[in-house]
């Protein structure tokens, strides 16, 4: 090991070095080289599936929440039906009333067939901003044919 002491690295002097090695030597050598080859593997597979998974939560927790609101909302006097769509974010939200963890409310479309009834619409509004802490700007009645 004095080529390494001295920064004197030659190919006779490393040749003479490794076959001057125990078995022993050897034998850690070749399971740091193993050591190494494991941690470079890429283990993406399993946060692919774990994000897909996760998407597919989101995706689900999503349209669970659509038809909780479409239910509520078509048991409201002057509402009528209803079809609800949720734009989402996947930020926490601790202040909203629905917080699973992965997705948050950003904005709501909702076409209400008491959707040209100014009350109707506005009781609407206050709902939902009461239910997802949504501003009044990122929500959308509209009334339905």
């Amino acid at each position: 090991m004095n080529w390494w002491k001295n920064g004197d690295l030659n190919k006779a002097g490393l040749l003479s070095g490794l076959s001057k090695m125990s078995p022993a030597k050897w034998g850690i050598l070749l399971l740091l080289g193993i050591l190494l080859a494991v941690a470079a593997m890429p283990v993406s597979s399993k946060q692919q599936k774990n994000t897909s998974v996760s998407i597919q939560t989101a995706d689900a927790q999503k349209s669970e929440l659509e038809e909780k609101l479409e239910s509520l909302l078509t048991n409201v006097d002057g509402v009528g039906k209803v079809q609800v769509i949720l734009m989402t974010d996947e930020k926490k939200d601790q202040q909203s009333f629905y917080n699973s963890g992965t997705i948050q409310v950003t904005g709501v479309l909702i076409s209400a067939e008491g959707g040209g009834d100014p009350v109707v619409v506005q009781n609407i509004q206050q709902a939902v901003m009461a239910l997802f802490q949504v501003d009044a700007h990122r929500i959308r009645i509209m009334k339905m044919k």
